[in-house]
Formats: C-alpha cells, sequence, structure tokens
C-alpha cells in the first residue's frame, strides 16, 4: 500500500511540474532579474524595432479584475495549465504571441515547433529584452522560469533540450499569452 501511495505522489507531483526537460540547468540560458518601475526598452514586432515603455505594475487585485481566473492563476500564481488544452498548443498560424496581461511581444510564430509537451515551445523569444528569467527550485526541481519584462507574469519555463539554433525550449502556457494574427 506504501508503495501504491508513494507512486501516486509521484505521479501528482510530476503532473503539476510542468514541461519537464531532460537537461534543465541554467548554464547558457541568459538570466536577468526584472525591475519594479521605470522605463525598458522592449522590441514591438508592430514598429519592427526597439520602443521605450514603462514597467507594467499593478496590484493582485488589479490583476485579478483584469484577468480570468486561469489568467490569473497561471501568471500571478505561477500556475501551470493542464497539457494539451492551452489555445495555442497546437496553433500553426502566423503572428505574435504577447503577454495576456500587459501586450509585451513575446515569441513570434517561426519560431514555435512541436515538441510534444503538450504545451506552446519556441526556440526563442521575440528579443531577449521582452523577457526575463529567474531560478525556481519549487516542486523539487531545479527550473529556469521566464516572466514577462514590461509585468513580471509568469509565462513558463525554459530548458535546454530544445532544437537548433539555440537548444533551447522555452515551454510556455497558452493562458499566459494572446495570439494576434498576421494580416
Amino acid at each position: 500500500m506504501k508503495i501504491i501511495a508513494r507512486l501516486l505522489l509521484l505521479f501528482l507531483i510530476s503532473t503539476v511540474i510542468a514541461c519537464t526537460g531532460s537537461k534543465n540547468s541554467e548554464s547558457g540560458v541568459g538570466s536577468s532579474s526584472p525591475t519594479n518601475s521605470g522605463k525598458i526598452k522592449l522590441y514591438s514586432a508592430a514598429t519592427k524595432g526597439f520602443i521605450v515603455s514603462d514597467k507594467v505594475v499593478k496590484s493582485l487585485e488589479e490583476w485579478r479584475k483584469q484577468l480570468t481566473p486561469e489568467q490569473y492563476h497561471v501568471t500571478r500564481e505561477q500556475g501551470t495549465e493542464k497539457a494539451f488544452t492551452g489555445a495555442t498548443w497546437n496553433n500553426h498560424e502566423n503572428g505574435t504571441y504577447q503577454c495576456a496581461n500587459c501586450g509585451n511581444d513575446l515569441y513570434r510564430s517561426e519560431h514555435k515547433y512541436e515538441s510534444g509537451t503538450g504545451w506552446p515551445s519556441f526556440w526563442q523569444p521575440i528579443s531577449p529584452e521582452n523577457i526575463s528569467t529567474r531560478a525556481d527550485n519549487s516542486l523539487f526541481s531545479k527550473r529556469t522560469e521566464v516572466i514577462c519584462y514590461r509585468c513580471d507574469a509568469h509565462l513558463g519555463h525554459v530548458f535546454e533540450d530544445g532544437p537548433k539554433p539555440t537548444g533551447l525550449r522555452y515551454c510556455m502556457n497558452s493562458a499566459a499569452m494572446k495570439f494576434v494574427k498576421l494580416p
């Protein structure tokens, strides 16, 4: 009975850990810490260049009013949606993936690939300036969390088991992003 209970616990923990990778060390993955306020430089897909923007800082109550319950759970409570259930995991249209919280451009569709994980996966962000990473040692696992640089929303995790040319897999939650189709 103890073995079954331990196996069940292990299964539950592995289900909660989103996008676990076989090579998940932080070496080679850019790391920066977001700031709480001020002007920041971001890449804009609309202008095809860099812009200066303000950081978006809101209270948790303001975020709760703006977001759906799932978006709030994923982006503000570092939650994870179930695999193969998100709106964009199987999207193959051309466009830009933006932060569902603040509209910051995050990824281009041409950088998306089929990772087999059930979450939208990309081999690079639209620009390194638009995201930030930090250590995530929760759930008995060492991972690298990816957050929106503009509003600090939790997006997902990055792993070093992706395709060439970067070898990275940015494994994102659909609930953390909105897709803007190219005309």
